[in-house]
């Protein structure tokens, strides 16, 4: 890939990080992280094409640029485009969706069920939601956030929202071809052979319950895609991006 002479800004990350992605033709610097507003109108004054934010800085990254609705919904922004203003995302949400699909799993008419703990959280897996699903429970720590996460399923999509305290949680479960944990524990006992499980917290090692637990090793390097893709305009294969995941982890 041709070389960018543009620069690329790299909010709470190391020098070793923008040694990768000068590897990738990229010219990448990293900047400093107090007053995280005057820093991105610095960027754009500088001509800077965009950022990559630390997940250490993600949620000030949210209050200091312009967010769209994925990010507005997580509350973090882990990349930000200097296109007439700091507009911020949050690429590992659809990083997640393209996990997925990549992975084969047979998602159309399939019912899940969300484990989460806020309506945050939860919107992590939102994207999952459009990828056929015909019934998708949410279980979060108080029913009115698992209602507020529900508000933005796609239409079509019956939802189930509980908490996690509700005696139903476990009937959905039963119900349920995919369980996705995106915060909080695993209820034990939950998890049946015939479940897929999708693991954001990484506490599970191995699927409980016999079930299968969903590989999600190239979770990042597509999430990188997604992050470079928004901030740059430049379109990355993920499995080039390996070793600059390692370097930004």
């Amino acid at each position: 890939m041709q070389a960018s002479d543009t620069p690329l800004a790299l909010i709470g990350y190391p020098a070793s990080a923008a040694r990768a992605l000068r590897e990738l033709g990229l010219v990448a610097l990293a900047t400093p992280t107090e007053q995280l507003k005057e820093v991105m109108e610095a960027c754009m004054t500088l001509g800077f094409s965009g950022a990559l934010i630390h997940r250490g800085q993600e949620a000030r990254a949210h209050d200091a640029a312009q967010t769209d609705a994925t990010a507005r919904r997580v509350g973090r922004v882990d990349a930000v485009a200097f296109t007439a203003g700091a507009h911020g995302t949050f690429a590992l949400a659809d990083a997640l969706g393209d996990t997925l699909e990549a992975s084969g799993y047979a998602a159309r008419g399939a019912s899940a069920l969300l484990l989460g703990t806020d309506m945050h959280d939860l919107a992590l897996a939102l994207p999952l939601t459009r990828m056929g699903f015909s019934a998708v429970g949410v279980a979060a720590a108080n029913t009115p956030d698992a209602e507020r996460a529900a508000r933005d399923f796609p239409a079509g999509v019956r939802a189930f929202p509980v908490s996690r305290q509700d005696s139903a949680l476990e009937g959905l479960a039963e119900r349920a071809d995919l369980l996705v944990l995106t915060s909080g524990h695993f209820p034990a006992g939950l998890a049946q052979p015939y479940h897929t499980i999708i693991d954001l917290t990484g506490q599970l090692q191995i699927a409980p319950g016999g079930a299968t637990l969903l590989d999600l090793t190239e979770l990042h390097t597509r999430r990188l895609a997604r992050q470079l893709a928004h901030a740059t305009g430049q379109r990355f294969h993920a499995q080039e991006l390996r070793g600059a995941v390692a370097a930004l982890a």
